[in-house]
């Protein structure tokens, strides 16, 4: 099936099926498409977070506008991104960089210096404005990942930020939440968006020639 059929075929799904759980060879998968995507200089400001212990899933429910989603799906992904950049952080990438390429540290410094002088003169709440938009790319690869594998996925930001930080600990990591993916399989009963029609603005009016 090609890409566009995949995504004609997933929904955000409103309820889950609470007794069947996505293997970790398909989570791999999905988190792997996550890790692979592009993000501003290559700095992969953010990480993502596997909660499967139901327990924790329960108690993340608080603040959640779809907790009955969270408490069933077979995982929760968080998105979570750096809550601010430094010269270490950059620093730590780069190394790993020219590592891995076989280069000698430092290969890339003029560069590193010009994104350093950058975020320097940045706030912190910029910081995170701007570490919290790449989350979003990764999001939509692993969006795709599971609709190829036929697994349901439901992004959401309706949740408190405040209770997933501190549950998880994102804080003392430096990180903090920015959206969740829910993953699992479609309740065909309860979940009503199964039996509907996908629905988009017609093409004409979604795309804008110049």
């Amino acid at each position: 099936m090609s890409l566009i059929e995949d995504l004609k075929w997933r929904h955000a799904v409103k309820a889950y099926d609470s007794t069947k759980k996505v293997s970790q060879e398909d989570l791999n998968k999905i988190l792997e498409a996550a890790r692979l995507a592009p993000t501003s200089s290559g700095l992969q400001p953010f990480r993502v977070i596997v909660v499967e212990n139901q327990e924790l899933k329960e108690k993340m429910v608080q603040g959640a506008l779809n907790p009955e989603v969270m408490k069933d799906c077979s995982q929760v992904l968080v998105f979570a991104a750096w809550d601010s950049y430094s010269d270490a952080k950059i620093d730590k990438v780069y190394d790993h960089h020219t590592d891995v390429r076989d280069l000698p540290r430092g290969r890339f410094g003029s560069y590193t210096d010009q994104i350093k002088e950058l975020y320097n003169g940045q706030t912190k709440e910029e910081h995170f404005a701007h570490t919290a938009r790449q989350t979003y790319i990764a999001l939509g690869l692993a969006m795709a990942q599971a609709a190829e594998l036929k697994i349901d996925s439901t992004p959401a930001e309706g949740f408190s930020n405040e209770v997933v930080d501190e549950m998880l600990g994102l804080k003392e990591l430096g990180l903090r939440s920015v959206t969740l993916l829910y993953l699992g399989y479609r309740d065909l009963e309860k979940d009503y968006l199964s039996h509907m029609k996908k629905v988009r603005i017609p093409m004409e009016e979604f795309i804008i020639r110049k």
